[in-house]
């Protein structure tokens, strides 16, 4: 099924991924401290048409940098704090920001691509329906993630290669979020 042809509202919700998606990824490393966390253009512009179609938005991250000892969970929850301010301030709304601090060798629940933090996340919101939800996310991890909980998985990334390479776990392709969000807003969903 097209996503043209779903009635996208606010009994839907859209799960975002946060480096390489909202933020700058930092290559072979971990955005630490707020003065790291850039966000990527159009971001904040994408967040109020978000925030207009969506019921609920909900940021999952993997942040295995807490694991290794190079942040703490409080260094990550101000980061998490000051990016929810920002995206307030912009028009959007951040219903809650869950992350994974689990090391990958952990294989732990909650890291994804398993769907620990999705289950959180209805626990919490227990009107949140996967099958009325969106994973946007720059990761193969993250379309997993989505598929295995049941979502509609959106790959934002230019890399057309991945999409390629894995057509059962990518329903969408955008370069970023602002693509994304013109697209909901206008009601054309480009394959």
């Amino acid at each position: 099924m097209s996503l043209q042809h779903l009635k996208i509202d606010r009994t839907w919700t859209l799960f975002l991924d946060r480096d390489g998606v909202i933020n700058r990824r930092i290559v072979d490393d971990y955005v630490k401290t707020w003065d790291q966390f850039e966000f990527l253009p159009g971001v904040l512009d994408s967040m109020k048409p978000f925030h207009q179609v969506f019921g609920r938005i909900i940021v999952v991250s993997n942040q295995q940098g807490v694991g290794k000892g190079l942040m703490t969970d409080k260094d990550v929850q101000a980061i998490h704090q000051q990016m929810v301010q920002e995206i307030n301030h912009a028009g959007g709304q951040i219903d809650a920001v869950y992350y994974a601090p689990h090391l990958k060798s952990d294989r732990s629940f909650m890291r994804k691509p398993n769907v620990g933090m999705a289950l959180k996340a209805r626990k919490q919101f227990p009107d949140i329906r996967f099958n009325h939800s969106l994973m946007a996310g720059d990761s193969l991890s993250d379309m997993i993630f989505g598929k295995r909980a049941g979502m509609k998985t959106v790959l934002i990334s230019p890399n057309l290669e991945m999409a390629k390479s894995h057509p059962r776990q990518i329903d969408y392709l955008f370069p970023d979020l602002i693509s994304l969000s013109h697209s909901i807003s206008n009601f054309q969903f480009p394959i």
